[in-house]
């Protein structure tokens, strides 16, 4: 173990003043691990740093992040939320968020579910309480990004977010609870907010996707943000062949999306591509507020790009990273503007 005082500055960003023991943070020692995808050299992932201290925690999760050093100015700040089975080291690993961060000079912050929150290690968007402004799961990342943006020199006005599966559901309620937060978010293979209320309604959902007329869906956002002025454009990826969450879950989302915007009945604009469709939707100012990228035949994971052939996961988060025709991290870092 290394032993590190808290400096003078971070004892000021505590919210109270008491008193705090000595910070411990454990050395990274390398170990073995089996055969994965080739990066180039240069998009090498760099190693996440656990941050032990950054607030209440009310949903008692992990905070990880990567901060590229020499970077000048404030830098745009991308929150990554992993799907059930993963975990924040395995996920970036596969995923290279840290690796583009780096290139592209911008910060990852990962919140990472526990076993004893949920035994799978899914973020619990399912469950209300945890998913109300400032309490439970949802609570715990918003204390991450600001404690991020005090701790950093961070852009208020480019902070992001992207989640798979039910880390997709998560940044839903993200985006809709916190509208003054985010500039956009995407929702990869994820459900619409307010979509259940329970696990197994969760569990019904997920198969069959829920049917609401877009105004109903609509209103679950306005609820919960009644005064925002503005909501984050919103991409939204999934698969025709996802066996896991129904696509029916994306179309749910873009009418809730749409309905928000004001542009419920609006078609938008198609783009094909090798492997799939973009469908976009502007406002009168020719800004994004919404997308909708479609890949064909695709399951349940994040699109990633080619990857290695012939070789099987090497654990859990890797079923779930998937070879296709766009690779989700990438097109959103060209989209979001931090390339």
């Amino acid at each position: 173990m290394m032993n590190f005082k808290v400096p003078s500055r971070l004892r000021r960003l505590l919210v109270e003043s008491v008193e705090l023991p000595q910070l411990k943070f454990p050395v990274t020692r390398p170990r073995s691990q089996p055969a994965r995808r080739r990066v180039p050299t240069q998009l090498a992932p760099q190693r996440l740093t656990e941050v032990l201290w950054f607030g209440r925690n009310p949903g008692d999760l992990r905070m990880l992040e990567y901060v590229p050093a020499g970077v000048k100015g404030p830098m745009p700040l991308v929150v990554v939320l992993h799907g059930c089975h993963q975990n924040a080291e395995d996920f970036d690993r596969a995923s290279g968020w840290t690796a583009l961060a780096r290139q592209h000079g911008f910060a990852v912050l990962y919140a990472e579910q526990k076993p004893s929150n949920n035994a799978n290690l899914c973020f619990n968007w399912f469950r209300p309480s945890l998913v109300t402004r400032d309490r439970g799961e949802l609570g715990s990342i918003r204390e991450m990004i600001d404690f991020s943006s005090r701790l950093h020199d961070i852009d208020e006005s480019k902070v992001f977010v992207m989640g798979l599966s039910a880390g997709g559901a998560m940044a839903s309620a993200l985006l809709a609870t916190y509208p003054e937060l985010f500039a956009a978010g995407a929702i990869i293979g994820g459900l619409p907010f307010g979509a259940a209320r329970d696990a197994m309604s969760a569990l019904d959902v997920m198969k069959r996707a829920a049917v609401r007329p877009a105004e109903k869906w609509a209103e679950l956002v306005r609820e919960v943000s009644p005064d925002a002025a503005r909501f984050p454009a919103v991409s939204i990826w999934h698969g025709t062949g996802d066996d896991v969450v129904s696509f029916g879950n994306a179309e749910a989302s873009v009418a809730q999306w749409l309905a928000v915007h004001g542009r419920p009945q609006t078609k938008g604009r198609l783009r094909l591509f090798e492997g799939g469709e973009r469908r976009e939707w502007r406002n009168d100012y020719g800004d994004m507020v919404l997308e909708l990228v479609t890949l064909n035949d695709f399951g349940h994971g994040l699109p990633v790009g080619s990857v290695a052939e012939g070789r099987e996961p090497a654990n859990e988060t890797e079923r779930f990273i998937l070879p296709a025709a766009l690779s989700a991290p990438e097109q959103l870092v060209r989209s979001w503007g931090l390339a």
